[in-house]
């Protein structure tokens, strides 16, 4: 390798994260079998902005792990952003690649700004683990998928003091 040539990890690492990157993959079609997710946000805070669901690897070192860098390295990662409607449940499908075990992350991006920020936005995985200050361990933020449909119920945290935290009923 030549001194100027940047390893294949290393320039993955330094190109930012792409919004459309995912989604194709992981675009539900009418007719269309096969493995997915469908999620159900429970404990929505308001009707502001959207919501994104993300499926990833289901293992330490590659959830939550950059896009980009999931992506070239052939491991599976799958998006889906849509605006919230006004009234109503809203329900996301994920297409997956094949039945196994994902972990999943579902970001209400109240300011659209597509990154999480624990003052304004809310968040919530598979399994719907209690949260703390980092991110949850990744047995307790997957699911498993059958080869057809799976519905999921992931449950949204906010602000809340210090920390973040379903709602409380009745807010």
């Amino acid at each position: 390798m030549s001194p100027l040539a940047i390893p294949p990890l290393l320039a993955a690492a330094l190109v930012p994260s792409t919004p459309d990157l995912g989604k194709a993959e992981g675009l539900c079609r009418a007719n269309e079998s096969g493995p997915a997710f469908i999620v159900e946000p429970v404990g929505l805070k308001d009707r502001t902005g959207k919501l994104k669901l993300e499926v990833y690897p289901a293992n330490e070192k590659d959830f939550l792990a950059d896009d980009n860098r999931l992506v070239s390295a052939g491991k599976v990662f799958r998006r889906v952003e849509v605006p919230l409607p006004a009234s109503g449940t809203p329900s996301l499908c994920i297409r997956l690649p094949g039945p196994g075990t994902y972990a999943v992350s579902l970001l209400h991006d109240r300011d659209n700004d597509r990154k999480f920020n624990w003052k304004i936005d809310g968040i919530g995985f598979a399994g719907n683990p209690k949260l703390g200050w980092g991110k949850p361990n990744v047995r307790k933020a997957s699911a498993t998928a059958g080869s057809g449909l799976t519905a999921l119920r992931i449950v949204l945290n906010y602000r809340s003091g210090l920390g973040v935290a379903p709602l409380r009923q009745g807010t």
